[in-house]
């Protein structure tokens, strides 16, 4: 016959387990609960450009994504975003079942209900001031991301009303922070300087962010992502400049150039950080790293899985001259100056750019994949996902 001791003791047990199996449940509901957005709010550069440099241009001097063959694939006119058809940022909308984002500057009785796209082709965090007292001069844009979310809050009372209802607006949204701080260290290596003297630029790029992020929270935000910066040693624009014949500057397996995706490792391990330390301060925000450099990477490192050109991965489809078919001096969008008959073979576009087909391949990599920190659960529109011939998951985005 048992102690009463041990019978006590079984019961307590089958008790805790019940709790646990209960509190289990619970918790796996509470993580796969995804929130249904009613709207998104970007900004960034050229990564996320909708339309907005196009909408800010001189109409005597339009930018290159005003031009053919940007837009061909998908558009097939050119919209001002820098690829051959969609971006990031369009694949994001529709699998959230929301339109495509208009652009804010330039639009014209335009509606923000479900969204609005303040990025820039061109932006850098950092103000254009703090650049130049620093050696590093461009003429490209100066709507950086402090212009940016300042015409994002002066514009709140027109997309969204009262105080109330745009607390509301932007707790119900999916605020997106980037990808921006890249065109501050290109416009960098550009002009010459050294990765130890755009390494002092890293916490002034990363506290520009961070001060956008904290400001967003406090205004209600609830989920928010903040994606990462490119392998830009796999840039065609940089294996251009910096072509040497040392081959121990390559990586063995991509091409692309060690010391240079090093320097932005650095970076984007500082912005992990950060979002770390927002995250701890405000438990009740979502904040998500989007790994754009590996996502990205992993394409470079096999590209024939993903159905792209094995030969030549870091070659530019639309561009003319040497090893990459890149040309400073000829940019694609100007007269003599090709695209390749097959775009969707290509990861990159014009040498700073990458083709739809690549950024529909990222897109995926963290909708649905491993490359948000935390991991984040999309599902909840319920759109249909198919497994591709390519890779592990494809998602069946719409086609036209």
């Amino acid at each position: 016959m048992e102690p009463p001791y041990f019978y006590l003791f079984k019961k307590l047990t089958r008790t805790f387990f019940l709790i646990t199996l209960l509190t289990t449940f619970v918790s796996s509901l509470e993580v796969k609960q995804c929130r249904k957005f009613k709207s998104i709010i970007s900004f960034g550069d050229s990564i996320t450009d909708t339309g907005n440099l196009l909408g800010l241009s001189d109409a005597d001097n339009l930018p290159h994504s005003a031009f053919p063959p940007y837009g061909e694939t998908f558009f097939h006119f050119p919209t001002g975003r820098y690829s051959n058809g969609r971006l990031i940022i369009d694949f994001i909308a529709e699998y959230l079942g929301l339109p495509y984002l208009p652009p804010f500057y330039g639009s014209q009785n335009a509606s923000f209900e479900k969204g609005v796209n303040f990025a820039v082709a061109g932006a850098t965090a950092l103000e254009q001031s703090v650049l130049e007292n620093r050696g590093i001069y461009y003429d490209y844009t100066n709507v950086s991301l402090g212009v940016q979310f300042k015409s994002f809050k002066e514009s709140l009372p027109n997309i969204c009303g009262s105080p109330a209802d745009c607390k509301e607006m932007i707790g119900n949204a999916l605020l997106i922070v980037g990808e921006i701080g890249g065109n501050d260290y290109n416009y960098g290596f550009l002009v010459g300087k050294t990765v130890e003297e755009l390494k002092e630029m890293v916490p002034l790029v990363i506290s520009s962010i961070s001060s956008v992020i904290t400001e967003l929270v406090n205004m209600g935000g609830k989920t928010i992502m903040v994606p990462a910066d490119f392998p830009i040693g796999c840039w065609t624009a940089f294996l251009t400049q910096y072509q040497i014949s040392n081959k121990e500057v390559y990586d063995p397996l991509t091409g692309c150039l060690k010391w240079l995706n090093e320097f932005i490792e650095y970076h984007n391990k500082e912005l992990q950080e950060e979002i770390n330390r927002i995250q701890n301060l405000y438990p009740h925000v979502t904040i998500l790293y989007a790994d754009y450099y590996n996502a990205l990477l992993r394409i470079f490192q096999e590209p024939a899985k993903f159905g792209f050109t094995s030969g030549r991965p870091l070659s530019a489809c639309c561009g003319t001259g040497g090893p990459y078919n890149f040309n400073s001096m000829s940019w694609c969008g100007t007269k003599k100056v090709d695209s390749c008959t097959d775009p969707s073979k290509y990861v990159h576009w014009d040498g700073f750019h990458l083709t739809e087909s690549a950024y529909r391949w990222i897109a995926m990599g963290f909708l649905k994949g491993p490359y948000t920190i935390p991991a984040y659960d999309w599902s909840c529109p319920g759109f249909e996902i198919n497994n591709g011939p390519a890779a592990d998951i494809q998602f069946s985005f719409s086609s036209r």
